[in-house]
């Protein structure tokens, strides 16, 4: 038995040992972290090819885009493929800044060509999207209506892109209160995964509105994150994808395979 079989045995293991009345085996909670979502996938292919698959799914922002795919019964590979094709720049459109600098009503248009079902509870896999409500000042943890919508309004970074309206609130990033989504999966899972794809160093270059408004993003985001590693069973950040920027996609390739690599050692799975 190599390496990587004899550890993801040991994991199996240790989690068959799990005693709980809970309704559900495995959930997954996927981490906001813009065009880093492509290293989600990556990490959800080793987890299946290690025997563990989503029963039930939590996403924001990046993973909220990723996770409807999946909850939508779509496989990694075949969600890398049309993330792959259907890139930032084909979901936005710039228009006058009265409340962000770019459209993302296409993002929903994507998501509704692709995904047959029209709500969240429609989907194959529960899934529960994070969306910060802007009028209330609140998170909230949509688990049913317009999936389309929502993803968007989870993916709304503010400023850079228009809030979206919901029930006549209006909704943005919901990294802003929780960019790991553990909270809408406790008490319902043997076991959580969080998968943070937005792992925080120092930024030596801030050349331009774009990448001040990220930045201050990127730093409010990660206040939120920094105790998730205490409310999960496992926690895999991979640290390299630091080096890639958020609104960047052309490294969609070596992202996958950075969130792959990562996992497929097993490290990141292990408790400790």
């Amino acid at each position: 038995m190599n390496n990587f079989n004899s550890c993801a045995f040991m994991l199996r293991s240790l989690f068959s040992r799990k005693k709980t009345t809970a309704p559900y085996r495995y959930g997954i909670a996927l981490g906001g972290g813009g065009a880093r979502g492509f290293a989600h996938l990556g990490v959800l292919k080793a987890l299946q090819e290690a025997g563990i698959k989503p029963d039930i799914l939590s996403g924001v922002s990046a993973g909220a885009i990723v996770g409807a795919f999946i909850a939508g019964g779509f496989s990694p590979d075949e969600v890398f493929e049309i993330m792959k094709e259907n890139r930032l720049g084909n979901f936005t459109s710039i228009q006058l800044p009265r409340d962000g600098l770019l459209n993302f009503d296409k993002l929903q248009h994507t998501i509704t060509r692709f995904i047959t079902a029209k709500n969240i509870e429609d989907l194959p896999i529960p899934f529960y999207i994070a969306a910060s409500n802007l009028n209330d000042g609140i998170i909230e943890y949509f688990d049913k209506g317009e999936l389309g919508k929502i993803v968007q309004a989870s993916a709304s970074i503010p400023i850079l892109f228009s809030p979206v309206k919901i029930n006549g609130k209006k909704y943005v990033d919901g990294g802003i209160f929780d960019n790991v989504p553990i909270a809408p999966l406790r008490g319902k899972c043997e076991t959580i995964i969080a998968i943070n794809i937005s792992p925080m160093q120092k930024a030596d270059k801030l050349n331009n509105l774009i990448d001040i408004a990220t930045r201050t993003f990127h730093l409010s985001v990660e206040s939120t994150s920094v105790h998730k590693k205490e409310e999960c069973d496992i926690y895999i950040e991979p640290p390299e994808l630091y080096n890639y920027p958020i609104l960047d996609a052309s490294k969609a390739e070596k992202m996958f395979r950075i969130g792959y690599e990562y996992t497929k050692t097993m490290d990141a799975l292990l408790p400790e």
